[in-house]
């Protein structure tokens, strides 16, 4: 199981980290709802080897064989993988290559909340909970938790599908 793991898990890693990179510099140009479409496009992309390792292991390992939960084991430990090259990505991102990643992101949110704010108390709540992300998002432990978060239930959800799709007695 370590190694099907180990493979599919590293390439869906540096799938997903290779997409943020290609993508992320581009975040200003996108907009909001444009990035959260490409990015979770990308995060799905990167889950969809969780299928294939599921099926690797059931064929090479299980001789045509997998039960639910083995193939559950096998995909969650692949989405795990995945999941620590995105959030170290990020990481490196933020703290390292684009210190000014935050600013951005905090001035994309108070912008859209301005423009759909229909009053201007809703308006500076929504101002309010951007400073708040920002600042959350300066701190390592709280920005790797909440960026876990983003391709983390992609994953689980693929596993879940995976494992229930492939399974063969």
């Amino acid at each position: 199981m370590r190694r099907t793991v180990l493979t599919y898990g590293l390439i869906s890693g540096i799938l997903s980290a290779v997409m943020m990179l290609a993508t992320l510099p581009f975040l200003e140009e996108m907009g909001g709802s444009k990035g959260y479409i490409v990015g979770y496009t990308a995060i799905l992309a990167a889950a969809m080897l969780i299928f294939f390792g599921i099926r690797s292991y059931r064929e090479n390992v299980g001789n045509g064989k997998i039960t639910f939960g083995r193939g559950f084991a096998v995909g969650i430990l692949i989405c795990l993988i995945s999941c620590a090259f995105y959030v170290a990505t990020w990481q490196t991102l933020y703290f390292g290559v684009m210190p000014e990643l935050g600013d951005k992101l905090e001035a994309s949110m108070v912008e859209q909340a301005k423009a759909e704010a229909s009053t201007p108390a809703e308006a500076a709540v929504a101002v309010q909970h951007a400073h708040d992300m920002k600042r959350q998002l300066d701190n390592p432990a709280i920005s790797t938790a909440f960026v876990f978060l983003e391709p983390f239930p992609v994953g689980l959800l693929v596993t879940l599908i995976s494992s229930a799709i492939l399974r063969k007695r």
